[in-house]
């Protein structure tokens, strides 16, 4: 039976999309001319990346990419969370303008006429394609569907499901906090599985990515390739927990004083903090993440790879980023739905070719919702309407641009995020639940709350009025974002 399914599974799933809107035509001499882009993206990655310089984590072939990319060492996501997330940078719009807040929403009811960043491509005489996950999909219950995809937005899409999906039942998962319903897509469970790259979900991502650019490589595209891990359940062949060994893995659980000062409201919607791991638990999990890390990585180095060979290295603009980040113990936490660093910011490498920053990094605080506008400049489109993000490519130009002033938001339910250069900011429900304050210059780990201290009034006052006055969205501890 699992030689039948297996079999099943690696035969990838294609669907077309229903047309939307005038037909597209054959693409004239200009238009075939027009830059490509290849949007690559990783599920729940944070920043612990050798590319972003955590040397403890091996992910070679973002090293490569970055090193001949503008690097963006501050990018945040506006909701740490995969369905706004995506609703948000894949519109163009925060998440207060989308109304998704949860994983149920559909911005097609909330926002029908918004016209997503894949589909502003297609109306412009692109070919869109999907890949595995970009517009929310559950994982890994939806592996080898569309999910709640976006029809409208793609011309093909493809649903790719690889072993892992038999391993989802198979009995051989480690799962630290099991779900009465049995669901992994929030545990922590994980598995050094048998096999190859190419027979795990990942594997075959890269795999029907590559085929597509070969298919489309001599006409305009808007390529998106969406890699599964390191979303729980983490699952990837036995060589990347190998590169790994536990007791080399470098973790410190936080001390309960911290633990006691942290304000109730910071663990958000969802805080794991009452997990009761033990020590080696923990710093299990946290080596399954690094393996599930370097398994992705070598995927996208599998797509970055057939580039030059298909002709695609010099009219090809590639991106890389995460919907968010992931908490691995910090604060007494893990996952995401809280606005510590960790669950906000995100990777984020934009190379275009022939820019003038490639080769450098850019410390300046970008968002995910930037990209829309970014790529559609960058690919001479006309500006799309209702934008809430800036384009970022007068930093692709001058990744240290002095004029590039702007904050980054972020927030969850009950609490709102304000990050500048060297301070975060929070209030939770407008600050009837607290507030926090961190130097994140002097104290990265966020251990200290300044918010209170009259020393940092002045700093307090000055964003807490760059926050938005109100939210339209539920309130801290409703349930309706479930």
């Amino acid at each position: 039976m699992l030689a039948l399914a297996a079999c099943a599974l690696s035969q990838p799933v294609l669907a077309r999309a229903n047309a939307v809107g005038q037909q597209r035509t054959a693409p004239t001499r200009q238009q075939s001319q027009r830059m490509n882009v290849l949007f690559l993206i990783a599920d729940d990655l944070n920043t612990r990346t050798s590319a972003a310089g955590f040397k403890d984590v091996r992910t070679p072939n973002l090293d490569r990419l970055a090193a001949r990319s503008v690097n963006f060492a501050n990018a945040y996501s506006q909701y740490p969370w995969c369905g706004p997330s995506r609703a948000s940078f894949l519109t163009g719009r925060r998440p207060d303008t989308t109304r998704v807040w949860d994983l149920k929403t559909m911005f097609r009811k909330t926002v029908p006429d918004a016209v997503t960043l894949p589909e502003y491509f297609r109306q412009n005489g692109y070919f869109t394609g999907r890949v595995g996950k970009i517009f929310h999909q559950g994982v890994p219950g939806d592996i080898g569907t569309s999910g709640p995809d976006d029809a409208p937005s793609w011309d093909r899409v493809v649903n790719p499901a690889g072993r892992d999906k038999i391993n989802e039942r198979d009995g051989r998962m480690t799962i630290f906090n099991p779900h009465p319903s049995g669901r992994l897509g929030s545990a922590l469970a994980f598995l050094a599985d048998e096999g190859t790259d190419e027979e795990q979900t990942d594997g075959k991502v890269a795999t029907e990515t590559i085929a597509m650019l070969k298919e489309q490589k001599d006409k305009p595209f808007f390529i998106a390739a969406g890699f599964y891990r390191p979303h729980v359940p983490e699952v990837a062949p036995k060589k990347y927990f190998d590169m790994y060994p536990l007791a080399k893995v470098r973790f410190q659980p936080e001390d309960d004083a911290h633990l006691a000062r942290l304000l109730p409201a910071s663990y958000g919607l969802v805080g794991f903090q009452n997990l009761k791991l033990t020590v080696d638990q923990q710093r299990s999990f946290v080596r399954a993440y690094y393996a599930a890390t370097s398994f992705m990585d070598a995927q996208v180095g599998r797509v970055l790879d057939a580039l030059k060979p298909l002709g695609l290295d010099r009219n090809t603009i590639v991106v890389f980023t995460s919907d968010h980040g992931f908490l691995l113990g910090e604060h007494g936490q893990w996952e995401k739905q809280m606005l510590f660093e960790g669950s906000v910011k995100v990777p984020l490498i934009i190379n275009m070719p022939g820019a003038r920053g490639n080769h450098k990094v850019s410390r300046k605080m970008v968002e995910l919702v930037d990209l829309y506008p970014t790529l559609a400049e960058m690919a001479g489109l006309p500006q799309p309407d209702g934008m809430e993000g800036k384009s970022l490519k007068p930093l692709l130009q001058n990744p240290r641009l002095r004029t590039w002033t702007h904050p980054a938001f972020s927030q969850v339910q009950g609490g709102r995020s304000v990050r500048v250069d060297r301070w975060r900011y929070i209030e939770w429900e407008q600050g009837k639940l607290g507030a926090e304050l961190y130097d994140e210059d002097n104290d990265p780990a966020e251990h200290v709350n300044l918010a209170s201290d009259s020393r940092y009034a002045s700093v307090v006052a000055r964003l807490k009025a760059l926050l938005p006055k109100s939210s339209p969205g539920p309130r801290y501890g409703s349930s309706s974002a479930e």
